[in-house]
């Protein structure tokens, strides 16, 4: 999957999400993978990955790498379409994003990895743990997708709509009209209990205003990013990885399904910092890395 091909469309003047090297990793006839990295510490190494919008970025998780930097290696991806990624049109697919995630844990960390994941990006790295499960410790997943009894579209009626967000000539005034400061500002304050901080509106804005920025989150808009029944087809599938699901509340998100499947899963378990609207480590960053080491720390006791 990995090649020296450029990208034609890469960010111009963009400044960095986090305060660390960014490299990507150049993916065979798609947009590069972007990530970055801060790898002083020794120990197992953390992987983050951003949700999946109209703009996001490693910013969204820039409370948790630098807390953890100074503890492990740790790492941020921007994902294709997105942030210091690539961008510009593609066949963007759950399947694609989380071919991405497996490409870089074969090629950048050198043990297996505990992952984290935000919101719909859980779906991908589910995927990726999914179809290289050595490469992978555990997952946490703050606020997934898939626990809803509302389902997303079906994929035939996804890729009808897909071509009609995404087609010429309205696509790039109507991806205007949803990356407008406005309205990034109104939906980001909807994942906070009051106002979403001035610095992430302000870079949200700025990375969704690259070249070819649309493209991606047209596709998300679209339904194709989504699995359908991801509950069972996808979330039951993981038996083995044990899997944190920090969820509370959140405006775009519903969890009725998730009890009971936690429940029925032996691997998986719930935690909870309350309250927060989808973004714990932005309202409450020490509940939710205690709750996080916590976490970790009993895989490590039940190893010995």
């Amino acid at each position: 999957m990995t090649a020296t091909n450029r990208d034609s469309h890469i960010t111009v003047g963009l400044a960095p999400a986090l305060d660390a090297p960014c490299e990507r990793i150049a993916l065979r006839h798609r947009p590069s993978l972007a990530y970055y990295s801060d790898q002083q510490a020794s120990g197992r190494p953390l992987v983050l990955i951003h949700s999946i919008n109209a703009a996001p970025s490693s910013f969204e998780v820039k409370p948790l790498f630098e807390h953890y930097r100074q503890q492990r290696p740790v790492f941020s991806l921007d994902l294709p379409g997105f942030g210091q990624a690539g961008r510009g049109p593609a066949n963007y697919s759950p399947e694609y994003y989380a071919e991405v995630i497996e490409t870089f844990l074969a090629q950048v960390p050198d043990q297996p990895v505990d992952l984290l994941a935000l919101s719909l990006s859980s779906e991908f790295a589910v995927r990726a743990t999914l179809s290289s499960p050595e490469r992978v410790r555990s997952l946490v997943l703050i606020s997934p997708t898939g626990f809803s009894k509302r389902q997303p579209p079906p994929r035939p009626f996804s890729n009808f709509i897909h071509p009609l967000l995404a087609g010429l000539p309205w696509n790039q005034p109507l991806f205007d009209l949803v990356a407008s400061r406005r309205s990034i500002n109104y939906y980001l304050s909807q994942s906070f209990m009051q106002q979403a901080p001035r610095e992430m509106v302000d870079y949200a804005f700025a990375t969704s205003h690259q070249p070819g920025a649309r493209h991606a989150p047209l596709t998300f808009l679209s339904g194709k990013l989504f699995t359908l029944q991801a509950m069972t087809k996808l979330y039951g599938q993981l038996t083995t990885h044990p899997t944190l699901v920090l969820a509370d509340r959140d405006p775009y998100v519903r969890f009725e399904g998730l009890d009971n499947f936690i429940t029925a899963h032996a691997n998986w378990r719930r935690g909870r910092v309350v309250p927060n609207m989808g973004l714990p480590h932005w309202e409450d960053l020490a509940a939710t890395v205690k709750t996080l080491d916590e976490f970790w720390a009993s895989l490590e006791s039940s190893a010995d």
